[in-house]
């Protein structure tokens, strides 16, 4: 049968333990007598099971002095109930120091009052039971989660370099044509691609892609991506297959991909194709913001277009323009990472001064970089990625 809990009794007196331990256990609690403090240190250091203990203050041949100083070294968690022959000051004073959590006189009338106190002190212990296991297990749960975020960063390390290593060469030279990109991710992992290389003799396929939320959901969606487009780039070169040179085309078969994975990923983005024989651009824009800025002698303007983006609905129309480019131009592409960082506070505001950016520092990409503050930032808000494509006399 269960006991109330258990009670240590303290005592050098053998026959008035007894009686005190009788009393206790009559009312259901299992109980332990001894007489020697030096013992009972002993048994105090390495019992844990002990619910309270009732000690006589007026024990023979004990210091309370040196007692409390082995008690705090003890660093004792059990609630104790002093009992003394008289309720004298002195008595009192030292049952405080010692941590009492309870005080009776000798002879003890209140049988039921010792009883209550008893019970509260088995509560008081058994919340700190309670207390210390609660503690055990966040230790250990943190420590696992320690090892487990440990893990995840290592793993999106991994991934960040995987990432790294599927981005085009920067810069890629193309006789007057230059390419060149940067992506600053807001974690280990972005969410945000770009990706340019030629097809046929001719032509340069490139895209932007911002893909909905941050980490590895995003970052593999990139991958998809960018699998799509060198399949498609394989097709042209072994089967005939156009559909790498119709920026229109490509957008629907992303949008198509993206539907069928249902992962519930979205992207925005720009799909150019450049002709570099004829100096002309062909592109389509799914969504997305900033739009790509055209920088020439004659200014910097947005190259507009509109269009959903891919991989929310099905039966998309998508819009296809083609444009004569100047002699000398760079062509900018960015995420949407980039309007996190500039000063104004609205969207329109925000255009309007990425435009101006672009106006007062355009002479190459490296300079609007510096303009933008991006050769300083490390981690971002949100993805960041950008694309240019310059021609030079």
């Amino acid at each position: 049968m269960d006991s109330n809990g258990y009670v240590l009794v303290i005592d050098d007196n053998a026959s008035r333990a007894a009686a005190l331990a009788e009393t206790i256990a009559e009312a259901g609690y299992h109980t332990e007598v001894i007489g020697d403090v030096t013992q009972a240190y002993h048994s105090l250091q390495n019992n844990s099971e002990l619910d309270v203990i009732l000690c006589e203050l007026d024990l023979d041949d004990v210091s309370w002095i040196e007692a409390r100083h082995a008690l705090r070294d003890l660093n004792l968690q059990i609630p104790a109930i002093i009992i003394s022959d008289k309720a004298e000051v002195d008595k009192m004073m030292t049952a405080l120091r010692l941590g009492a959590s309870d005080f009776f006189v000798r002879p003890i009338e209140d049988r039921e009052a010792l009883l209550k106190s008893i019970e509260r002190c088995v509560r008081q212990r058994q919340l700190r039971r309670e207390l210390q296991e609660s503690r055990q297990r966040l230790e250990l749960a943190n420590t696992e989660l320690r090892g487990t975020i440990k893990m995840l960063e290592q793993d999106q390390q991994a991934g960040r370099q995987v990432q790294l290593r599927m981005l085009p060469a920067s810069p890629m030279l193309l006789d007057r044509y230059v390419f060149s990109h940067t992506v600053i991710p807001s974690l280990y992992l972005s969410g945000d691609f770009t990706d340019y290389f030629t097809v046929g003799g001719r032509h340069v396929t490139f895209f932007m892609a911002d893909v909905s939320g941050h980490g590895s959901s995003s970052a593999f969606t990139t991958v998809l991506l960018k699998n799509l487009f060198a399949r498609k780039r394989s097709d042209f070169l072994r089967r005939d297959d156009a559909t790498i040179m119709s920026p229109v085309a490509m957008l629907k078969r992303a949008n198509k991909e993206l539907l069928d994975l249902a992962v519930g990923k979205y992207a925005t983005m720009v799909v150019g194709l450049l002709d570099t024989v004829d100096n002309t651009l062909r592109y389509s824009v799914a969504g997305h913001l900033p739009q790509p800025v055209l920088v020439s002698a004659e200014g910097a303007r947005y190259l507009r277009g509109e269009g959903s983006a891919v991989g929310i609905m099905e039966d998309v129309v998508y819009e296809e323009h083609l444009i004569d480019l100047p002699e000398r131009f760079m062509l900018a592409l960015f995420s949407d990472g980039i309007l996190e960082i500039l000063p104004p506070q609205n969207l329109i505001e925000k255009e309007r001064y990425f435009l101006n950016v672009f106006e007062e520092s355009a002479d190459s990409p490296e300079q609007l970089v510096t303009r933008l503050g991006l050769d300083h930032v490390e981690t971002a808000p949100d993805d960041i990625a950008a694309l240019f494509i310059s021609k030079r006399d």
